[in-house]
């Protein structure tokens, strides 16, 4: 579904990605992990084709979009569902208008079938009967399940999830996992997860990818992830202070 070749993106004098490479599966929960400020959400941005890199070839399902015009970008993107970490609702909206906010700005349909799907997508969600309500009547779990009702509310094939489970409790917690999972067998999606909770990427995870210092140094499974003799990984995966990854390998 998405192949990242030799990808490199710079600002100013900073060198953020250096020759990134990374395939993501049809059908796979890829997890990407790496430290704060690794460049994870830099190498997202350049995904959707909010960034454009400096060099290297980005292709989703078949379709390099680093050589896309604008408009045929915007179809690409399309494809993508985001549920930020924050969830990123509009609090002047309901959650009938925050869900169905793609719907009413890209598409023809009329209130009616929008107000429709979105009960329909947030009953997928486990919520029914809060389509009046607002973000600040939520609890925190509930506003990033009305979060991912919006990514998917338009059938797209590859949702990315940054940080879904931070600033909500445990049970909150399991709640969505379960809820990633549900969705994924369910709708066949391709989904992209980056998190610093590694039980939860970890359980969730089909696939991972550890970004360090600009490059991607291990991509597999959970086996290969358990077979790695890699030094950086093993600190990086036990919190450890003291290793290979210095405090400027950020």
């Amino acid at each position: 579904m998405i192949k990242i070749r030799n990808v490199y993106r710079s600002f100013g004098d900073k060198e953020v990605l250096k020759g990134v490479n990374l395939t993501v599966n049809r059908g796979d929960t890829f997890l990407l992990i790496g430290r704060s400020g690794a460049g994870k959400t830099v190498l997202l941005k350049n995904i959707i084709g909010l960034l454009r890199p400096d060099s290297g070839s980005i292709t989703i399902a078949g379709e390099d979009i680093t050589q896309l015009s604008r408009s045929k970008l915007e179809k690409v993107r399309l494809q993508f569902g985001l549920v930020f970490q924050s969830s990123a609702l509009f609090d002047f909206l309901t959650i009938e208008e925050n869900v169905g906010f793609f719907l009413s700005q890209h598409t023809a349909l009329k209130k009616a079938q929008i107000r429709k799907k979105v009960v329909e997508t947030l009953a997928l969600v486990g919520l029914k009967g809060i389509e009046d309500s607002y973000p600040y009547e939520l609890s925190g779990g509930m506003k990033k399940r009305v979060a991912i009702a919006r990514a998917i509310v338009y059938n797209p094939k590859i949702i990315i999830y940054d940080e879904p489970t931070t600033g909500i409790d445990p049970i909150a917690v399991d709640k969505i996992v379960a809820l990633i999972e549900d969705l994924h067998t369910r709708l066949a999606i391709t989904s992209i997860v980056v998190t610093h909770d590694l039980d939860v990427g970890l359980k969730l995870a089909d696939r991972l990818a550890f970004l360090l210092g600009g490059k991607i140094i291990f991509q597999g499974d959970k086996t290969d992830l358990k077979n790695s003799t890699d030094e950086r990984l093993k600190q990086f995966l036990t919190g450890s202070s003291g290793g290979p990854i210095k405090e400027m390998e950020v």
